[in-house]
């Protein structure tokens, strides 16, 4: 990592200090996180903040709690004095409490963003139409849970420390930052297709008429990438505010700033042979290792992984290693040499996972120990399902899918295989090396 745990812990923890303990290359864009928030925030009855129930009438804390449920709702109203005090008023009659809210100024008008709660037999539809009532437009509801209890600053400030810990943590927090939408990290350029590569290339080229600070397009923006590119959101159902792009763009911005980084944890396992092994993540500065192994790798091997010209392999890896298209984890030799990749990526909407290992640490479970490694990461971001393509005869491959002990979907096309594993509460935090026992991590 280009930055210590503690230099971003203390740069954090010393946001609203403005003396010399605050990086400048930090406190700019994490403090334009914090003042586009424009947050207000209330709790309601807190235990020992409340007056008794017998002063005003209210029922006892928790009476109505299985009776009600939490709603995010966005609507427009008029930029005039009392037009929110309306609608306020109109969300108390029916019993609706206003539990936060944020406000998001346009040209004409006011995005305001609620997390209510509602009445248990209160229909969305029902809501929608009290809202308009009231003088609200372009109504967007959808159920809430306990999450989005936390207010709008702490959210952001995890996120920013997310994103600085660890760079392939940027499209989560997008996604995260900006509720339901789609991301994708287009290149600045491709030079062809690479089908079974993990999508590398597959986006297609980023446009050279993105300016640097990025722009806003109804539900879509479109943000440079540090390296060069486009980072694209969409979210067809509901058009970003101009505060929402400022806020993407200073979680971007802190990205560029820190540049190259990587958790430092890794694991030491030791196989049945004695010989030890090490995991660890990977990125593109381990290029040129990568590459090696791909010398080592027979053609069958590539064929296998890439599905395409044994030539153009190498061409993959800087798509492959780069944290903005998800991660990856690599095992070393106890001289450093890497004879295995495992790869974790962002597709849209959906999550690939790949594997490379060279011929002659084949058959020894390093596989099946990388996948469930990159599986236990999909299902801690709260994806719901991760696929592999992969060929029909790759027999390998699919008893690692089928060892994760998950259910599984096959397409079969032409010889090309996609297995898919649905995600469940209940997925394992990881598939333990057969015949390997772990000694260390750091």
């Amino acid at each position: 990592m280009s930055r210590d745990l503690s230099d971003v812990t203390d740069a954090l923890t010393h946001l609203f200090a403005h003396g010399p303990a605050v990086p400048a290359m930090l406190l700019a864009p994490v403090a334009a996180l914090i003042a586009t928030a424009g947050v207000r925030t209330r709790w309601s009855q807190r235990h020992g903040q409340a007056p008794p129930p017998d002063d005003t009438g209210a029922r006892p804390p928790g009476a109505e709690a299985e009776a009600s449920a939490l709603w995010r709702m966005r609507t427009t109203v008029r930029d005039a004095p009392g037009s929110l005090a309306a609608l306020c008023a109109a969300l108390a009659d029916r019993r609706i409490d206003i539990l936060s809210l944020q406000t998001h100024p346009l040209a004409e008008g006011t995005v305001d963003e609620f997390l209510l709660r509602a009445p248990g037999e209160l229909a969305g539809s029902e809501l929608t139409e009290l809202v308009t009532e009231a003088g609200g437009a372009h109504t967007w509801t959808e159920r809430a849970d306990a999450h989005d209890l936390v207010d709008a600053p702490t959210r952001l400030l995890g996120l920013a420390t997310r994103t600085a810990l660890d760079a392939a943590e940027l499209p989560l927090a997008l996604r995260q930052l900006l509720g339901r939408c789609t991301i994708r990290s287009l290149p600045a350029s491709t030079a062809g297709s690479a089908g079974s590569a993990g999508s590398a290339g597959s986006a297609g080229s980023a446009g050279d008429d993105v300016p640097p600070q990025g722009t806003l397009e109804d539900t879509v923006l479109r943000l440079r990438a540090p390296e060069g590119g486009v980072i694209s959101v969409e979210r067809p159902y509901l058009p970003f505010t101009p505060a929402e792009f400022a806020r993407a763009r200073a979680l971007v911005e802190l990205d560029a700033r820190l540049g190259p980084r990587l958790p430092r944890g890794r694991d030491e396992l030791t196989l049945s042979e004695g010989r030890n092994i090490t995991v660890r993540r990977a990125d593109t500065r381990d290029v040129e290792a990568a590459k090696a192994m791909h010398e080592r790798c027979s053609a069958r091997t590539l064929g296998m992984r890439y599905h395409g010209p044994v030539g153009d392999a190498d061409r993959y890896l800087n798509h492959l290693l780069s944290p903005r298209f998800g991660r990856t984890l690599a095992v070393q030799t106890a001289s450093g040499r890497i004879v295995g990749l495992g790869h974790l990526l962002w597709d849209g909407d959906e999550t690939e996972v790949a594997l490379l290992v060279e011929d002659a640490w084949q058959r020894r479970g390093v596989g099946a120990e990388l996948l469930g490694r990159l599986v236990a990461m999909a299902a801690e971001t709260g994806c719901e399902s991760v696929y592999a393509v992969t060929q029909a005869s790759n027999t390998g491959m699919v008893a690692a899918m089928r060892g994760l002990g998950l259910p599984l979907d096959y397409q079969i096309e032409e010889g090309t295989l996609v297995v898919t594993a649905r995600l469940t509460p209940a997925s394992p935090a990881a598939v333990p090396l057969p015949h390997a026992e772990r000694i260390g991590t750091d």
